[in-house]
């Protein structure tokens, strides 16, 4: 999911589907093109989708990320990209794709959820408000456009156990927004503050080692509520975590917590 500006909309491609927009689509064992377009791809993943996938595979954050990420920081970018590794043969297999289809498919990303549909987050800068917008851009090859079966983006999301991932993936756009200016002054986007952001987003059980084992907890007063949440429960750690970047980078006051 990436900010979209209101000079961009018109150049990018695939047809903007409005919300009362309709589009054709399905895909099933048995279509020619059955799991080609899970080849050979730049599949980013979201903070919620690591805490999916991580637990299914009964792996720790730093377990996952060390077996199935690439970590890419791009030029003028100040926040790394993390993007699922293709297995190592001739056509670049998603790592979770066997002969039968996806092993993962009840914890799959938010991108192959939405797929054939492209989410992004228009910013009114003007009035500071972000609203998503969504686009159909299935590939050339996606045999699945040619059915018959009618949705809106509302009724795919909803098939597609999706309604959940995307509210996931808007809150993490809002705080990825963030870094669109550089925040790391002198220490870079490789110093210990930016390690902290993304140990905070990303690696999950490693956040949480470091809340309860450091003197974290001894300086800041946390809700007993979100305390209780946070030891056990990812997802609120998760949310925790964005709180906590906000605060730590940028001293955005957050309700969650504050100083002794």
């Amino acid at each position: 999911m990436k900010y979209i500006k209101a000079e961009d909309i018109g150049k990018l491609p695939g047809r903007r589907l409005k919300k009362s927009d309709s589009f054709k689509f399905q895909c099933y064992p048995g279509i020619a093109c059955f799991n080609r377009c899970c080849r050979n791809i730049n599949l980013f993943l979201y903070p919620y989708d690591v805490i999916r996938l991580k637990n299914q595979l009964h792996m720790t954050s730093d377990q996952f990320l060390d077996k199935y990420v690439d970590i890419i920081l791009r030029p003028s970018n100040f926040f790394p990209e993390v993007l699922l590794t293709m297995s190592d043969n001739p056509e670049q297999t998603c790592p979770f794709l066997d002969t039968s289809g996806c092993t993962v498919y009840s914890d799959r990303p938010d991108t192959c959820r939405t797929f054939p549909v492209e989410q992004g987050v228009f910013y009114d800068a003007e009035h500071d408000k972000t609203e998503p917008i969504y686009f159909f851009k299935p590939p050339d090859f996606c045999l699945g456009q040619h059915e018959e079966k009618e949705w809106t983006t509302q009724t795919w999301s909803k098939d597609q156990d999706a309604v959940i991932y995307n509210k996931m993936t808007a809150r993490w756009s809002e705080l990825k927004r963030l870094f669109q200016t550089d925040p790391w002054g002198s220490q870079g986007p490789e110093g210990p503050m930016a390690k902290m952001a993304f140990m905070a987003t990303y690696n999950i059980d490693q956040f949480r080692d470091f809340l309860f084992k450091s003197t974290l907890l001894k300086r800041y007063k946390v809700k007993s509520k979100v305390l209780k949440q946070i030891r056990s429960d990812d997802v609120e750690l998760m949310k925790f975590g964005f709180e906590w970047v906000k605060f730590y980078v940028w001293g955005i006051r957050s309700k969650l917590f504050r100083l002794k």
